[in-house]
């Protein structure tokens, strides 16, 4: 056995061993925490640099109230002129509005995601700070693919849902650890080495967030 192959051994047995974990469980629980953990702005404030945040990502945002909410995702999906459009599984029905026909997130095939105008989805925590959308997935979220594939995103955040700091969403989403999560801020977007900027490479390449207060 080479030297250095027993040296890996070692350190991943050494890893494994019972002591050690909760040695290292200790260590990181005393790891000095100055950076800012709770947000000190109030509502108003925070929805403000919310949606300042996505304004600069080139996010398209609308507000409404949980009453016009309907009404207000007919307009902006009219706005775009936008048709074939897939609701994820488990999105209130009454969110919808009725005289627009979704395709269920359940019935559509990839074929459809591609060629699909947009999607529709809640979203687990906002952060203002960052002016990033996180999905767990779950119910009213949609699987992964959907946030990937089509080219249109309307995500439903309400207010309540929108902290200030990246350490209060982590707080939140600390039930769903080990799952898949998606952060997204703002439409995809990456730069080639000549710094072209190019949309949609991983990601729709338009965002459009509906705020609910």
């Amino acid at each position: 056995m080479t030297n250095a192959r027993a040296a890996m051994l070692d350190r991943i047995r050494s890893g494994l061993a019972g002591d050690e974990r909760v040695e290292r469980t200790a260590d990181y629980d005393n790891i000095p925490r100055i950076y800012i953990r709770d947000g000190q702005l109030d509502e108003d404030a925070r929805l403000h640099l919310f949606l300042e945040r996505l304004r600069d990502y080139d996010t398209h945002v609308v507000q409404t109230t949980g009453a016009s909410l309907p009404r207000t995702i007919a307009t902006v999906l009219r706005k775009h002129r936008e048709k074939n459009v897939i609701a994820a599984d488990g999105l209130p029905a009454e969110m919808l509005p009725q005289d627009f026909v979704f395709i269920p997130e359940r019935a559509a095939s990839l074929d459809d995601l591609n060629a699909c105008d947009g999607i529709v989805t809640t979203c687990s925590v906002a952060i203002a700070f960052t002016g990033s959308i996180v999905l767990t997935h779950g119910l009213g979220e949609g699987a992964r693919r959907l946030s990937l594939v089509p080219d249109r995103h309307l995500c439903i955040v309400r207010a309540e849902q929108v902290v200030e700091t990246v350490p209060e969403a982590f707080s939140r989403l600390a039930e769903c650890a080990t799952q898949p999560i998606t952060f997204i801020s703002g439409p995809s977007a990456t730069a080639d080495i000549e710094m072209t900027r190019i949309r949609g490479v991983h990601g729709p390449r338009f965002l459009d967030v509906v705020l609910v207060r």
